[in-house]
């Protein structure tokens, strides 16, 4: 089994930061990429951002210029630093996960925090 825990999450005026973690624990042999999905009310989860191993990054293009995502490999950490953060960002932030359980099996599980909440007020 694997544990993501987010945190970081809050309230934050339009023109604000804030930073999200998220730690992943568990069984884990490896993990090949991290990432950030956001879902607001009434709409479909979407991207945010995503980071693999080596480090490659991919961004939606709402985040482009005003989010960052890394990683600290060691501690099966992901972040996600949120700069000039609009009203329009407000949204339950989830961490997401694919995992290798074991170096017997090259098989890759996907894996979902709880979601933290991030809202922005105008």
């Amino acid at each position: 089994q694997v544990q993501l825990v987010e945190s970081g999450g809050g309230l934050v005026q339009a023109g604000g930061s804030l930073i999200l973690s998220c730690a992943a624990s568990g069984s884990i042999f490896s993990i090949h990429r991290m990432g950030w999905y956001r879902q607001a009310p009434g709409k479909e989860r979407e991207l945010v951002a995503t980071i693999t191993s080596d480090n490659t990054t991919n961004y939606a293009d709402s985040g482009k210029g005003r989010f960052t995502i890394s990683n600290d490999n060691a501690k099966n950490t992901v972040y996600l630093q949120m700069n000039s953060l609009k009203p329009e960002d407000t949204a339950v932030y989830y961490c997401n996960a694919h995992i290798q359980y074991s170096s017997r099996a090259a098989i890759v599980y996907q894996w979902w925090g709880q979601g933290t909440q991030v809202t922005v007020s105008s």
